[in-house]
């Protein structure tokens, strides 16, 4: 028989699988795709709808509990040790903590953050940091509303019932295998979850979300202009690093912030352009200002790899929706996290004149 034959049933079988493994890493369809900007520019998102239901499940608003009454005495007037929410009423704020207790350990309870033979113990770190993100949680909603506007945060934006949230960051080590020639990997070409696999680096927050590089590309013009304009490739690389998060953070594509008319003006892009400006510099400020200071507070194993604490980027918040929790703001429920609320602990009573001891009584 012509082994030719055989020959050529074996390339159109290798041809076959070929373009089954190819096709198996795109998405079938049906797609949908929602327009928003001029027709023929391209301004369009594109959705699958199988992904979307998951996307909506996990972004889901838990039911509010009652409210509770404000009257009463404060909760700083009758608990020990409170330096933050102590305005509250005893209603309000245990039912604060039962939310924050769902909200962040459904699992462990009031003890994941509290001494249960003494509540007003510090020594679990929990606890500090805790105290801390509440007051992280009030400045987001308070000195952020030009990213966050009046939908806000609260503790289950990032937690979603988990005591970490599923998306942090830690600082990747650039260098993972020495500062050799062949061990120095310059923090990219290792395929990551946080640039999509992209052969981009595989840490664009560290420089953009802790530090305040400039967030540019490269050159617009073909050459190199005397004056110097334009930017590095490897400036370049890292800012298609943070885009890529960024798009996959939010489920969106380019053109939800950008004109494809020219991607680098501000000029006829869309407002969102202006939220992801500030979104930005927001997550550095949280980081800085909130995270890094715990570092001492951190247990070791709770660290990453540098020994850094894990720090937020846009997929803490947003978890594959372009607003998080689809919008729904769990504020109007919880207008204790709405804004600063200063407590300054009473002073003690005065004693009583009749009964204080006279200037010159003795001693006990």
């Amino acid at each position: 028989m012509n082994t030719s034959f055989f020959r050529q049933r074996h390339w159109l079988g290798v041809l076959a699988l070929g373009s089954l493994v190819l096709l198996s890493g795109c998405e079938r369809p049906p797609q949908e795709t929602v327009q928003h900007g001029y027709r023929g520019t391209g301004m369009v998102q594109v959705y699958n709808p199988r992904i979307q239901a998951d996307v909506i499940a996990v972004n889901q608003v838990p039911a509010p509990q009652p409210p509770a009454s404000p009257d009463g005495p404060k909760a700083g007037a009758i608990y020990q040790n409170v330096k933050v929410l102590g305005d509250l009423s005893v209603g309000e704020f245990t039912r604060l903590m039962i939310n924050m207790t769902a909200w962040v350990a459904p699992e462990k309870g009031c003890n994941y953050c509290h001494n249960g033979a003494n509540f007003a113990d510090d020594s679990l770190y929990t606890k500090v940091v805790a105290r801390r993100m509440v007051q992280m949680t009030q400045h987001i909603n308070t000195d952020w509303k030009t990213h966050v506007a009046a939908t806000g945060v609260t503790c289950y934006t990032c937690h979603r019932g988990n005591p970490v949230p599923k998306e942090v960051w830690f600082t990747a080590d650039s260098q993972p295998y020495g500062s050799n020639f062949m061990g120095n990997k310059t923090g990219q070409n290792t395929p990551a979850g946080s640039v999509k696999l992209a052969s981009l680096p595989y840490d664009p927050f560290t420089p953009y979300l802790l530090g305040s590089e400039p967030i540019r590309v490269n050159a617009t013009k073909a050459l190199p202009t005397s004056g110097g304009q334009g930017e590095s490739i490897q400036r370049t690389e890292k800012t298609y690093a943070l885009m890529t998060h960024m798009s996959a953070s939010l489920g969106v594509n380019c053109t939800f912030c950008h004109n494809t008319q020219n991607f680098g003006k501000w000029d006829g892009a869309p407002p969102q352009r202006v939220t992801a400006y500030h979104g930005i510099r927001m997550a550095r400020d949280v980081n800085l200002a909130y995270m890094e200071p715990l570092t001492d507070v951190f247990p070791s194993n709770r660290k990453g790899e540098l020994g850094d604490v894990a720090k937020v980027n846009c997929a803490t918040c947003h978890q594959g929706v372009n607003k998080p929790l689809l919008g729904v703001s769990m504020l109007k429920d919880h207008p204790e996290l709405a804004a600063y609320r200063p407590y300054t602990a009473p002073a003690p009573a005065a004693p009583d004149a009749a009964a204080a001891p006279a200037a010159d009584a003795p001693k006990q």
